[in-house]
């Protein structure tokens, strides 16, 4: 996907810029309704046809992420239909997402649980790999029961598995060897 990834940059990086004379983490909420919305192979299948208007476009996509979008949002979102890259919303939101992290000196981490994460623990678990990783997270969820038991936590590019799940596998390769 280096292409889209490739199509998506300039977007994010000029959506991000007007973003900081606004609200950067109200507008990251609206991008991510609309990114949602664009993902949907339904949105697609009607926005490629050929008979439908990007003022049609556009009209699904806002009533369908039933949120109220800021003016440049707005702009935005015309633009990117009027330019047919609708399908590269989900990419430039991401990329969008990760320069506003960057700037604020934020990571995304998706912990992966077998069991549900209650607040205080998650916020334990968050401060523990804020440590680990040496900046501040924000933290999501996902419930994988496979795990068995223990965490899997993804930063970036960074994983620590402390699952039951990785430490099975791993004395099997050991006993294997």
């Amino acid at each position: 996907m280096a292409e889209l990834a490739t199509i998506a940059r300039p977007y994010a990086e000029a959506l991000f810029q007007v973003a900081r004379q606004h609200d950067v983490k109200a507008w990251g909420q609206q991008l991510d309704a609309l990114a949602q919305v664009a993902a949907a192979p339904e949105l697609r299948q009607f926005a490629d046809h050929p008979k439908a208007t990007p003022e049609q476009i556009y009209v699904v996509t806002t009533q369908t992420a039933k949120v109220e979008l800021a003016e440049g949002v707005q702009n935005f979102l015309r633009t990117v239909i009027a330019n047919g890259r609708l399908s590269a919303l989900p990419a430039v939101v991401e990329q969008f997402h990760a320069l506003a992290n960057a700037a604020a000196g934020v990571a995304d981490a998706l912990i992966y649980s077998a069991f549900p994460i209650d607040a205080a623990q998650l916020a334990d678990v968050k401060a523990a790999l804020e440590k680990r990783f040496a900046r501040k997270l924000e933290a999501q969820v996902v419930l994988e029961p496979s795990l068995i038991g223990g965490i899997r936590a993804v930063v970036g590019d960074e994983v620590l598995d402390t699952s039951v799940k990785y430490r099975l596998e791993r004395m099997k390769v050991a006993l294997t060897a």
